[in-house]
């Protein structure tokens, strides 16, 4: 029963990144919610300070305006997150197979989350208002990595606190 939430999770997941990638940018765009939540651009004044170069493009206040500033962080978390999510959900379900190889376990779920977030982009470029980036696809394969630097190390650590728990059980019977 685990083994089929782990699978169901792992569909879930890319499922809701294909649904992101088939909006357009208006379809997805937190600027009106943004500019009704906050209206007085609070911290303006500090965000203002801030720049930094995407994809060829200045990002600051100044050149993209406040809430599409706030904006492309927050879009690009989600690429960091969403894709760190469907790598460790993936590595789960990879593991259940061969628990003994974790590792190639791991290294299965970087490439296939990579795949992904290749597949991602070129259907990016097929939806209406939106840009395919290479540099996207390094930002979900970071995630990715992030993910997978915690879980494999916490699942190999529960599994050999597992393994304690049962020869300490063995020898007490």
């Amino acid at each position: 029963m685990k083994n089929i939430f782990r699978l169901v999770f792992l569909l879930l997941i890319a499922g809701l990144i294909f649904r992101f990638s088939s909006q357009t940018y208006d379809q997805q765009s937190l600027v009106p919610l943004m500019r009704r939540l906050f209206p007085g651009e609070p911290f303006a004044e500090v965000l203002g300070r801030l720049e930094l170069s995407y994809a060829g493009m200045v990002i600051s206040v100044e050149s993209v305006g406040y809430y599409y500033f706030i904006e492309f962080f927050i879009r690009k978390f989600a690429h960091l997150f969403l894709f760190g999510c469907l790598a460790a959900t993936l590595f789960g379900v990879l593991v259940v197979w061969k628990p003994d190889e974790v590792w190639k376990s791991a290294v299965w779920a970087f490439i296939g989350t990579g795949l992904y977030a290749a597949v991602d982009e070129f259907h990016q470029m097929l939806t209406g208002g939106r840009s395919p980036l290479v540099r996207d696809v390094v930002l979900d394969l970071t995630g990715g990595l992030i993910a997978l630097l915690i879980v494999v190390p916490v699942y190999c650590w529960k599994r050999r606190k597992e393994k304690i728990e049962t020869v300490k059980l063995d020898e007490f019977l």
